[in-house]
């Protein structure tokens, strides 16, 4: 069972390895929300439940009981192993890990870092590994990971050095499996070239662009938490630092106030004042609310502002990826963001191949000068494959 725990989702995927065969996959989305969805797919159709889902604990009862209820195992005893994403691992973990009590404790240690999402991941390894029996081996996959490439000059802050030296204040990044799933996928559909450069934009909920020379990470958005880089669905990105400082003595806020608002109340969220999920900014916006269109025109230049920034770090871009729920999903999102740069990159987008195309693609006309692909993530095969080679299955 591999097992995804995002910030308001949690996708899942029961694979058969070696073979790498999909037995049943599914999403929760919407966590925290009012309403919440829950799919899963049984025998090859998806069955859709809209039900209050509180918090993560709920979302992965849910899922188990699904499993059987459904006859896709005939009881948990059948599933050998959960691999379990984890976004932040600090300097602490550059590779996967078996599970055991140390490697909880460093990862609730870091939860500071990542404070949507390393609780959330803890509570779905401790939800599995209560239901689950004793012999099922369990293994965290950092998303962290894959950023551990990134030199110095990109990791370091200005800041004074000790402060990395003694408390390891640094740039981490996250989204790492995604990031290196889809940087890998765009390398094998450009042929396998010895040198590559390739932007994968990594936008859902939570959103991420890193730059990938020669499929090493050399740059990402995220920083020292998954709060920094570009505007997302309740987190901000980038803000100048003073505005902390300006809302504690302005508005009368403490230092973890203005945090929560940071991560929670801002983004898509504060700035449309509709939702956190673009879909429903992208309608409300359709509709005449012009906070909603400001929010996503925000939304968009950011984006692209990253992407100029690893333009210029790979020295040109041989491909831009277009990953995660909005950037899988969202022909509008691509379509912005691409016209955004066409003039700048000479991108030139295929309408139909963005519009209607399924799976892996190119959405680019022949005429682009930078191929365009939109790479449906898989994050839950790196981890069911990290975790079958960890626990020698």
């Amino acid at each position: 069972m591999a097992v995804n725990a995002g910030s308001s989702s949690l996708k899942f995927q029961l694979i058969n390895m070696p073979s790498e065969e999909v037995i049943t996959s599914g999403l929760v989305e919407r966590i925290g929300q009012e309403v919440g969805n829950f799919v899963i797919k049984v025998n090859g159709e998806k069955i859709q439940t809209q039900t209050p889902i509180p918090d993560h604990q709920v979302a992965v009862d849910l899922l188990l009981n699904a499993l059987v209820d459904h006859h896709i195992v005939e009881s948990l005893e059948e599933i050998d192993a959960v691999g379990h994403r984890v976004v932040h691992g600090g300097e602490d973990f550059d590779d996967s890990v078996v599970v055991d009590e140390e490697a909880v404790k460093k990862v609730a240690d870091l939860a500071e870092l990542a404070p949507l999402h390393n609780p959330a991941n803890i509570i779905g390894y401790k939800a599995f590994k209560e239901a689950l029996p004793d012999h099922v081996g369990h293994v965290f996959v950092f998303d962290t990971a894959f950023h551990q490439t990134l030199d110095k000059e990109r990791y370091l802050y200005p800041l004074p050095l000790e402060y990395y030296t003694d408390l390891k204040v640094r740039k981490y990044g996250a989204h790492g499996t995604s990031h290196k799933y889809v940087s890998q996928q765009a390398i094998e559909m450009l042929g396998n070239p010895k040198e590559s450069r390739i932007i994968v934009c990594h936008l859902g909920n939570g959103a991420s662009v890193s730059a990938v020379q020669d499929g090493k990470c050399i740059d990402t958005s995220m920083g020292f938490t998954p709060l920094a880089g570009i505007m997302m669905g309740t987190r901000s990105g980038d803000v100048d630092p003073s505005v902390i400082d300006y809302l504690i003595e302005e508005v009368g806020l403490d230092m973890k106030e203005v945090i929560k608002m940071l991560n929670k109340e801002s983004g898509l969220l504060g700035v449309s004042g509709v939702s956190s999920d673009f879909r429903d900014v992208q309608e409300a916006a359709a509709n005449g609310n012009e906070r909603a269109q400001l929010a996503l025109d925000i939304f968009f230049r950011r984006v692209i502002a990253y992407i100029g920034r690893y333009f210029i770090a790979l020295g040109g871009v041989d491909a831009i990826c277009f990953t995660a729920g909005i950037g899988e999903n969202s022909f509008f999102a691509r379509k912005e963001i691409c016209n955004l740069l066409a003039e700048a990159l000479g991108i030139e987008i295929d309408d139909d191949a963005n519009v209607n195309g399924k799976g892996d693609r190119l959405i680019s006309t022949p005429n682009s000068k930078v191929k365009v692909y939109v790479i449906p993530t898989n994050e839950e095969l790196v981890i069911a494959r990290d975790t079958k080679r960890l626990l020698n299955l």
